[in-house]
């Protein structure tokens, strides 16, 4: 049997180690002769890049590379990003890397074809004028290749980018159909010089991810069972990736555990996300790290309206204590099993700016319909608060 999965779910996906040998017909497949190689620069010099480019080259495909973006993409990025894909006649965009590399091509690809498109297309927008996704108006969007070299982002598989406005210090969420890659690479052998520290903090970012969407209000079955699953593999999988990152393994569960957290948070995100997004943008912290720590502290903030669902979870994880307790129990556990610090004081942060990180949480998409309940300004900064602080109320 052959260990190349073939899915289109809801893009076409090929999965597993060796999975990267088909990316050159998927460009010509696609028509991206001249496709231009958007990744983050601490990539430039890593083995998947070697790969990737000995690929191309191979089946003389032309192509540029463009890295100059930071670790939390800005519009500015992009612009520079938009400058090198008209300067260099590229017709299409191949992603690789993490969220950062998959963002920027995102972002790139919309405002390469309508200048407009970052502003228009922002989320409170997409809300008022694109109900569904019928609703959204024909771009002919550049075709965009994702091959992921992290598992936490889920980015692979979802409509939207999340981009810096550095002047703000506020991130922006845009969302279009077309923004969804047009074929999406799993190949485990694209993960194996990830880290250990970065494997557990984009793998808990996926966990982030399955369980936000399960917890939401919203009532979206299919997205509820992708998040449960999701959660049961990072369970099986994500310690043994971090033990031994060239356990090909564990790399392929985590990459299709986080691939399936952007299926599962159609459903919505919520209060870990409102908190992280704008400490993301002030403090210029890993995404995967900040939703690790703020997550069994937005957990208890939520537990009146999750307990019986996160019961319910935690029977199907087969826990020794199957209630939110133990669930919130084995969160920590496993943050502490992969070296995870417990509040956002031991990553510097202070509480001087509560208030506004408060304000921000409360104005941030996933807090508005999604959170699991209605939380004030005030709440989210003494969430934080409890977070820079390692206090957890239980």
């Amino acid at each position: 049997m052959s260990s190349l999965h073939y899915w289109n779910y809801p893009t076409e996906i090929f999965c597993g180690p060796g999975a990267l040998d088909v990316l050159a017909e998927r460009c010509k497949l696609l028509g991206m002769r001249n496709p231009l190689l958007v990744t983050d620069p601490g990539m430039l010099a890593l083995e998947p890049m070697a790969l990737i480019k000995a690929h191309l080259q191979h089946a003389d495909i032309a192509f540029a590379v463009f890295s100059d973006i930071d670790s939390n993409p800005s519009l500015n990025d992009v612009a520079r990003g938009v400058a090198a894909f008209k300067a260099g006649r590229h017709d299409s965009l191949i992603a690789l890397g993490g969220g950062s590399a998959m963002d920027a091509a995102k972002g790139i690809s919309l405002a390469s074809v309508d200048a407009q498109g970052l502003e228009q297309y922002q989320w409170s927008n997409v809300i008022a004028s694109y109900p569904t996704l019928a609703d959204f108006p024909h771009l002919d969007l550049p075709r965009l290749i994702a091959l992921p070299t992290t598992a936490g982002t889920g980015s692979e598989l979802g409509r939207e980018a999340v981009l810096t406005l550095s002047e703000e210090n506020i991130k922006r969420v845009v969302s279009h159909p077309e923004l969804l890659p047009a074929c999406v690479i799993l190949d485990p052998v694209l993960t194996r010089g990830l880290p250990a520290a970065l494997t557990a903090a984009t793998g808990m970012d996926a966990l982030t991810h399955h369980i936000e969407a399960f917890c939401s209000p919203l009532y979206h079955p299919m997205s509820s069972g992708v998040a449960v699953e999701g959660i049961r593999l990072i369970q099986q999988h994500l310690c043994n990736a971090h033990r031994d990152g060239q356990n090909m393994v564990a790399r392929e569960g985590m990459l299709i555990a986080s691939a399936m957290a952007a299926v599962a948070f159609q459903k919505g995100l919520g209060g870990v996300h409102a908190l992280a997004h704008p400490l993301g943008a002030r403090y210029h912290k890993h995404h995967g790290l900040l939703n690790a720590i703020l997550l069994p502290y937005v957990l208890v903030a939520n537990r009146q309206a999750i307990s019986r669902d996160i019961a319910r979870l935690a029977r199907y994880l087969e826990l020794p204590q199957p209630d939110f307790d133990g669930f919130l129990d084995w969160v920590l556990q496993l943050r502490e099993q992969l070296g995870i610090a417990h509040s956002l004081g031991e990553m510097g942060l202070d509480t001087d700016a509560a208030d506004w990180v408060g304000e921000q949480a409360l104005a941030d998409v996933s807090s508005s319909d999604t959170n699991a309940c209605v939380l004030s300004a005030a709440d989210y900064t003494q969430i934080f608060r409890n977070a820079v602080q390692g206090v957890l109320p239980r």
